[in-house]
Parts: structure tokens; sequence; C-alpha cells
């Protein structure tokens, strides 16, 4: 006798959270996203099918491989994993689990996705985030971009929020959480992400200086 787990049939669309990194195409003419881990090397759009990163033949989700998209049940838990070091720059992700999923306690892995909310965090300052500035760092033919508060990325190409959205198309809502505000004092922690972000643009500065005075004649 073979036991079979039972067959969910929903009257609507799964909810469930996953982080990513925002993406934008080298030409910028369109918006996606890459994951952290599984799969991170392949971005992906508002409304995405899963493919089997191992190569293999079968659908996505299959019971006897992690291949699929994966997601959290709960949206703290998914914000929770933006803490750590490798995470910091990644935002939160509200999907919409479409086609077949395997459920687990506290996920689930399935075939096709819809991202209809982007919840971005404070600037490395604190500061409410309003574009995604150039992360330095990408994929071929794509660029990861990361929350900036306007002004201290500003030597960086970017888009605002709301220009992402639209690239990314589908409806998709991109919606910043609040930081602190200019002229409110910030943590100790906050200070110093500051000051470093000020010295990097001072030695940008420095550093383009000194390519102009060698181009003098």
């Amino acid at each position: 006798m073979t036991l079979r787990l039972p067959r969910e049939r929903p009257d609507r669309p799964p909810t469930g959270y996953k982080i990513a990194y925002p993406v934008l195409s080298r030409d910028g003419t369109r918006a996606g996203f890459t994951g952290v881990s599984l799969g991170g090397g392949t971005p992906y759009g508002v409304l995405g099918d899963a493919r089997c990163v191992y190569g293999r033949r079968h659908r996505a989700p299959a019971r006897r491989c992690d291949c699929g998209f994966h997601c959290l049940h709960s949206a703290a838990e998914a914000a929770d994993l933006t803490c750590a070091g490798e995470h910091r720059r990644a935002v939160v992700l509200e999907v919409a689990v479409l086609g077949a999923y395997i459920r687990y306690e506290r996920g689930m892995r399935y075939a096709r996705q819809r991202v209809r909310r982007v919840r971005v965090g404070p600037c490395a300052c604190g500061r409410t985030a309003t574009r995604f500035a150039d992360a330095e760092w990408g994929l071929p033919g794509w660029r990861v971009v990361a929350a900036d508060c306007g002004e201290c990325a500003v030597v960086r190409s970017g888009v605002p929020l709301g220009e992402f959205a639209r690239l990314a198309g589908e409806g998709l809502v991109v919606a910043p959480e609040e930081g602190r505000r200019d002229g409110t004092g910030g943590s100790v922690h906050e200070l110093i992400a500051e000051a470093a972000l000020l010295q990097a643009r001072l030695d940008w500065f420095q550093k383009e200086l000194a390519r102009l005075d060698g181009l003098r004649p």
C-alpha cells in the first residue's frame, strides 16, 4: 500500500515570501530578480516558470529532487534572512504560488510564481530607499541593484523604485520600508556606515581629480 499525501485545492493561489536580489538588464530596459542560493545564476521575471537547475527533464517540483521555486510561509521569517551578512542587499518578495506545489513545515516548493510585491529595506545609511542603485556586481547581461536613499550612491547609476516596477511589469508593487528621517539622530552603527559611504565618495572624487589632472597638457 502506497501512502499518498492529501491533494490541496485552494480557492486562490497560496501566498509565500522569499528573498532575492533585484536586477536590471545591461541595456536598462528590463527588470527582474535573481535568487540567493539554488538557481541564483538564472534571473527571473515577475511571472516565471521553474526549471530543474540540474538539467533533468522532469517537471519542477519533482518529489525526488530539490528543484523548483522556494518560499516561506512567514513574511517575518523571510525578512529575518536579510540580516545575514551575505544577504543584506536582498529584498523580500511576496509571491503568489501557482501550479503544482509541495508544502513543507516552513514553506513550499513549487512550479510557477507571480511576484506581487517587493518590500525594500532602508538604504545602508538608515534612510528610506527612493531608488535602486548599482550594487557593483552582477551576472552576465544583468546588473544587481540595491536600495539607496538617492544620496549615498549618487555616483552610481540606478533607477527610481517606481521605474523599476514599470520595467518589471505585470502590475508589480515596489514598497520601501520607512527608515530614519533626515535630521534625526542615527545609531552608532548607522553613523559609522554613513561615514564609510562618505569616505568612499571622497575617494572616488579624489581619483577622478587625479585622472583629470593627468590629462592636462
